[in-house]
């Protein structure tokens, strides 16, 4: 029988290799192991994901391999998900997230492991997907009482989209009582405090530590 090491290195290296099948078997392993889902989305399949994003980042993975990496991640994160949420089911709420990629960028893998890891912190998120237009971060604020909204930019171009979406949530008066919070691969610390936002994070696990101050400031 694997030890919860192997199978988490499992986990990695299957998504490295864009190979669904096997990662959605290793998580059923994992999960038979009763192996912390947490971990083994954060050290298995979001460390293989990140390592294909560093990977094109610097010019040496194609973008299709970035999104077979993710595809992978995902069907991992769909075994491990209801054990997630059914721990959750067992925790008192942290607090209420909406988030989501801006408008013109339909990029998702750091979102969605935001998300998962959200999820797993005992977050309730409202996640919007991608494409997002700023009225649908407004209209969801508004449905949820959300504490806080997350926007995740890849593309330089799309950076703008997140200031634009914080004007729309101040001009329907939800800024005094909702905190903004930025990430994705084209933003920067820098970016974030000249639009205001109250947070920044370029990874999950800072960013799950991130929200959870925001929501106790």
């Amino acid at each position: 029988m694997s030890s919860k090491t192997e199978v988490i290195e499992k986990l990695r290296t299957a998504v490295l290799e864009f190979d669904v099948d096997r990662v959605r078997a290793v998580a059923e392993e994992a999960v038979h192991l009763d192996i912390d889902p947490v971990e083994a989305i954060e050290d298995g399949l979001s460390k293989g994901v990140r390592t294909i994003g560093d990977r094109f980042a610097a010019g040496e993975a194609f973008l299709t391999e970035l999104v077979m990496a993710g595809e992978a991640m995902k069907a991992g994160v769909e075994v491990l998900r209801p054990i997630i949420l059914q721990r959750k089911l067992q925790r008192k709420s942290t607090g209420i997230v909406v988030i989501g990629t801006v408008r013109g960028d339909i990029h998702d893998i750091g979102k969605n492991i935001v998300a998962v890891m959200l999820e797993a912190a005992g977050f309730e998120v409202g996640d919007l997907g991608v494409d997002v237009p700023p009225d649908r971060f407004v209209d969801k604020t508004k449905e949820t009482n959300a504490q806080i909204v997350g926007m995740s930019a890849l593309l330089t171009v799309t950076t703008p989209e997140q200031k634009i979406a914080m004007e729309a949530l101040e001009k329907a008066g939800l800024r005094k009582n909702v905190k903004v919070a930025i990430g994705g691969a084209a933003v920067t610390p820098e970016w974030a405090r000249e639009i205001g936002a109250e947070g920044y994070s370029d990874n999950a696990v800072d960013a799950v530590e991130l929200f959870k101050k925001l929501v106790a400031s």
